[in-house]
């Protein structure tokens, strides 16, 4: 963990959802003025919790970890944080906007027992483990504004769910090349498909077809999102702009037959900060 020296905390949030999360912290660049320095707060602890996955094979040393940011939070929450960035910028945060510590500690517990169990059994367990470690992120970004409507929290859910899915998709060359089996265990079973083949990054029809369900029901969960936006009166076009990034991913997939190891997949979209910024001036998530 970075001590804050000469660095301003805000700017190192920034920063990190930047390196980490840049998809996302285009959408939080079109956030009003005065919710950016939160949601930037909200996507870099965020980001802290998860990469301390990718630091360490070793479950004593990143248990000593998610233990730091359980105290931590603790910490925050008693207006006494570490001197670190993001505990000093979420303590500054939370003096301007009323966010609920549970939906830190799940975004936090969901982590750990992640990295406990490893794999999936099933679609649903990805939707969980998505609205577990994606959806309260979604549920933050609303207190930031403070909204409570059940209805919304309906589209944070789903939305939060097809951006998990998407996650694990887009992961899946990333952790088998560190030997991860990240998809269904099921739909391996299911379609023939032995671990040995994906940790070798080859593609066959049959793993395509894993995926393929795997697209399939993370654009259920966008369809049902955006079927929701009548139920409401709120503008949160801007909160719920991930779905454009959703929506273009699942796009870019099908056009390469759901081959995760195409090249196309893993280029940088020059045209998105155009996408999101249409989106947003339109009200079209």
């Amino acid at each position: 963990m970075s001590t804050v020296g000469k660095q301003n905390p805000t700017q190192y949030c920034m920063e990190s959802v930047r390196k980490y999360d840049y998809e996302n912290y285009l959408c939080t660049l079109l956030l009003p003025k005065n919710l950016r320095a939160a949601a930037f707060a909200i996507r870099a602890f965020n980001v802290e919790i998860a990469v301390i996955q990718d630091q360490t094979s070793e479950i004593a040393i990143s248990g000593m970890r998610y233990n730091f940011w359980n105290d931590t939070l603790k910490k925050i929450y008693n207006n006494t944080p570490p001197e670190a960035p993001v505990p000093l910028e979420l303590t500054r945060v939370l003096r301007n906007h009323k966010l609920s510590k549970h939906y830190f500690q799940r975004l936090l517990d969901a982590r750990w027992k992640k990295w406990q169990t490893v794999s999936f059994n099933d679609i649903s367990a990805i939707e969980q483990y998505s609205e577990d470690t994606v959806s309260p992120v979604n549920y933050l970004l609303l207190q930031t504004r403070g909204i409570q409507n059940v209805h919304i929290d309906h589209v944070a859910s789903h939305l939060g769910k097809a951006q998990g899915i998407v996650t694990t998709i887009r992961s899946v060359p990333y952790h088998a090349r560190r030997r991860t089996m990240i998809l269904p265990k099921n739909l391996l079973i299911d379609h023939g498909v032995s671990s040995e083949s994906v940790f070798r990054g080859e593609s066959s029809k049959e793993l395509c077809d894993v995926i393929f369900a795997l697209a399939s029901r993370a654009n259920q969960h966008l369809k049902k999102a955006r079927s929701l936006k009548n139920n409401f009166k709120e503008n949160v076009a801007d909160i719920f702009l991930p779905a454009v990034n959703v929506d273009r991913y699942l796009t870019k997939l099908q056009r390469v037959d759901f081959n995760i190891y195409s090249p196309k997949l893993h280029r940088r979209e020059n045209m998105l900060p155009f996408h999101l910024l249409l989106a947003k001036m339109i009200s079209k998530w």
